[in-house]
């Protein structure tokens, strides 16, 4: 969903796939046993939904050094879901081929990226 008012991080490939990536999460999770409602189910969309937040807060931020700083956060949580994803295939409630393994990798490619590029510039 494109609010009518594009914001600096709508224009952010890197934010348009964590989007996504928050999506493939709630459905996943969505297919989770009720027992990891407020388990397992709720740190990966906790994990997931701050990937896209903090590459939004820092966008909206004064400067490169604290977009930087947030893009470190994302990718702090980048880490976290995949630990998670992992810890719910070995659980038996995904695969490890699961297309979020692969958007996962995606997204942090993107990040990474643009990580580089706004330290480059400093």
């Amino acid at each position: 969903m494109m609010l009518a008012t594009a914001k600096p991080h709508h224009k952010l490939e890197a934010w348009r796939e964590a989007m996504a990536l928050v999506r493939t999460v709630y459905a996943i999770t969505r297919g989770f046993p009720q027992e990891e409602t407020y388990g397992l189910a709720m740190q990966l969309r906790r994990a997931a939904v701050s990937i896209p937040s903090n590459v939004a807060e820092g966008a909206g931020r004064d400067g490169d050094r604290e977009f930087l700083k947030f893009l470190s956060i994302a990718r702090g949580s980048l880490s976290e879901l995949e630990t998670q994803l992992l810890i719910g295939a070995d659980l038996g409630y995904l695969s490890v081929d699961h297309r979020a393994f692969a958007l996962l990798e995606r997204v942090s490619r993107l990040i990474t990226g643009l990580h580089k590029k706004l330290a480059a510039r400093r």
